[in-house]
């Protein structure tokens, strides 16, 4: 036998993988969410070498793979609209890595808009985040004469996404709607917010938070996901570190409990109560970086009606029947991904809101 036969840790020979060693990358891999090539900076090797670590580690069982036959999208909306306790879940086609959520699940927002029955002078609200932004550029159902309001101020902010006035202006003039915009930050001075306080116009658009209809919201990620924030927020995801993500700024943990920072008392933003009232409050979300933020809102009861794709929805299921039954992430692998998807995964949706 040669010596290159003999070495110890040879990739020929999946026997003399360590098991700390196989442990460790399946632990990156699968349990951390890194890619093969971030995998092997990690461990000092090669991608290659690491390809063959999770190959072995599956064939010891230290990973172990569920294939899980596609569940009806009819039935798995209902099994995760009974699981939330939601009125509604509207499933559209997965969103394919690399396409933008709200372009694909603004389908499945117009059903559910439409649906609602909404009639001239009712009020809609209208959220920021990339994905209601995505959605405003589509073609949403007439809906003639509903008045449009922003739940979150957002004047001076950067990026389009978190422009609330933008995108409620971009979808009322789609739908045939009334805007009514809030010319103000989303976190103001403390000499601003009480002259915005004072300002007729401001409190007009304050007062349809109480009078809304329905609301359309995007769902913010955890913060440590999330390659991009509106400018007021700390940009230190320490700050927030029991965040399970947000709507409209307003954070909440896992069990949907607030998650307070500094300067929130100055935040315009519809608040979690004017939420939990609301008759129809839509969550517009996709993707893996959601699915925690998803289930937390909606044990919050901040919203009433999920608009997501069918992955998401069948790994939010999987995380609640993990939950229920105490078993960690990690463990196994059970939203539906074959082997080869999962060792050679690639892409991620958008983890902004």
């Amino acid at each position: 036998m040669s010596d290159r036969a003999r070495r110890p840790g040879n990739d020929t020979d999946g026997g003399r993988f360590a098991p700390h060693e196989l442990y460790a990358a399946a632990q990156l891999y699968y349990g951390q969410n890194l890619s093969q090539e971030q995998v092997a900076q990690q461990l000092g090797t090669s991608r290659p070498r690491v390809s063959r670590l999770l190959a072995e580690a599956r064939r010891r069982g230290i990973v172990r793979i569920e294939v899980v036959p596609p569940v009806p999208a009819d039935e798995l909306a209902s099994q995760l609209t009974e699981a939330l306790g939601l009125r509604e879940v509207e499933l559209s086609p997965t969103v394919v890595p690399g396409t933008p959520p709200g372009r694909i699940l603004a389908t499945a927002l117009s059903a559910v808009l439409s649906r609602l029955g909404l009639r001239s002078g009712d009020v809609l609200l209208i959220s920021s985040g990339r994905t209601v932004w995505q959605a405003a550029q589509t073609n949403l159902p007439a809906l003639p004469g509903v008045v449009l309001a922003p739940t979150i101020g957002g004047l001076d902010e950067v990026e389009p996404w978190f422009q609330t006035n933008e995108i409620t202006r971009r979808i009322a003039e789609t739908v045939g709607g009334h805007p009514r915009l809030l010319y103000a930050p989303a976190m103001p001075s403390p000499e601003l917010h009480a002259t915005l306080l004072r300002d007729r116009r401001t409190n007009e658009v304050l007062r349809l938070w109480d009078e809304a209809t329905a609301a359309v919201m995007g769902v913010g990620a955890p913060l440590r996901l999330r390659d991009s924030i509106p400018t007021f927020l700390p940009s230190d995801p320490t700050l927030r570190p029991d965040s399970a993500g947000d709507i409209s700024s307003r954070f909440f943990d896992e069990r949907g409990d607030p998650v307070p920072y500094p300067g929130e008392e100055r935040l315009l933003s519809v608040s979690r109560e004017q939420l939990q009232a609301m008759p129809a409050s839509i969550a517009l979300a996709a993707g893996e970086a959601k699915v925690g933020a998803l289930i937390a809102a909606a044990r919050a009861k901040l919203y009433s009606i999920l608009v997501t794709d069918q992955a998401t929805a069948s790994q939010m299921l999987t995380r609640l029947k993990a939950d229920a039954t105490g078993e960690t992430d990690g463990a196994a692998e059970t939203d539906g991904t074959s082997e080869t998807d999962v060792t050679e995964r690639t892409g991620r949706h958008d983890s902004s809101v």
